[in-house]
């Protein structure tokens, strides 16, 4: 059992707000999940720009060698080259040219770091613990954005760790939570390996987030990925899977996970149960409903 919510906002005026609402949404769903929790947040992006969220045990030497070691690599553009710590995450902010060099440097040099998420506009949060002490620890009231979506997790599948709690990344500006269970997942993991794909850790819903990454990689559509995961994905499941431009949410033919949605004129809300969108903006007004078995949903900017 674990609890998962998204937002996405339709109201430009209610974006200093999503890490606020986000969060009091993801703290509401603490009891079905208690190991580690984690939000992957979409803000503003730079022409030209990328952001890497980086993650170590020991940031406070870690950190400011990574940023001795990148500014000492001649070819870069340091003049776009920021670099925010969060606690036990950083944001690296370079020029988008500078991304594969970066990572290469991280996976080559830096065993200790790891990268969380990379993109124009995605930065994932995420670590063991409640949910209010993550939220506490990154400052996540204070994130600014248009979508956003969160995990609170009890472990069944895999170890508690950080690499294990959600959200998960396998592509650019992408990333997924789960609830459920997948039973194929040693079988995919086998096979995406196979095909060069990068899966750091033995949970089922990793598996899941690669599984989309490939089939977006390949040209599909977020929808057409998720259509492809109910042939390929066996298990039990409930996804929220998050792009650059908006987020998509599918349940499994039996739908056996809970599930709710709420939209109004100014977003689009969903959570495991109701109480966690209970304390949004007109939610007395909203049409709320439980999403179908195997249909996918999906908004964008």
């Amino acid at each position: 059992m674990c609890g998962i919510v998204g937002l996405f906002l339709k109201d430009d005026a209610l974006k200093p707000q999503l890490g606020e609402m986000l969060s009091a949404m993801l703290i509401t769903m603490t009891d079905r999940g208690p190991d580690s929790a984690g939000i992957a947040i979409y803000g503003d992006e730079t022409a030209g720009q990328i952001k890497i969220t980086v993650q170590s045990s020991t940031p406070e030497s870690d950190f400011p060698t990574l940023e001795k070691h990148i500014r000492d690599q001649t070819h870069l553009a340091k003049d776009k080259l920021n670099i925010t710590m969060r606690d036990t995450h950083a944001v690296i902010v370079a020029a988008e040219t500078d991304k594969d060099h970066i990572l290469t440097l991280i996976t080559d040099n830096h065993p200790n770091i790891r990268v969380m998420s990379q993109g124009q506009s995605i930065e994932i949060y995420k670590e063991v613990g409640l949910p209010k002490n993550v939220v506490e620890r990154f400052a996540l009231t204070q994130a600014t954005g248009s979508h956003g979506i969160g995990h609170t997790r009890m472990a069944t599948e895999s170890a508690v760790t950080t690499l294990g709690a959600h959200p998960f990344s396998t592509g650019s500006d992408q990333c997924l939570v789960h609830n459920g269970s997948l039973s194929n997942h040693n079988m995919m993991r086998r096979k995406l390996r196979a095909e060069g794909v990068n899966i750091q850790t033995e949970n089922d819903s990793e598996v899941a987030a690669a599984y989309l990454s490939a089939r977006m990689s390949e040209g599909e559509t977020l929808g057409e990925a998720l259509t492809s995961g109910l042939n390929n994905l066996d298990g039990f499941f409930t996804f929220v899977v998050g792009t650059k431009t908006g987020f998509g949410v599918l349940r499994d033919p039996i739908a056996c996970k809970p599930a709710v949605m709420a939209e109004t004129d100014a977003y689009v809300a969903f959570g495991s149960e109701y109480r966690a969108l209970v304390n949004l903006p007109d939610i007395d007004q909203a049409r709320v409903w439980e999403p179908e078995p195997a249909e996918v949903y999906f908004w964008s900017h």
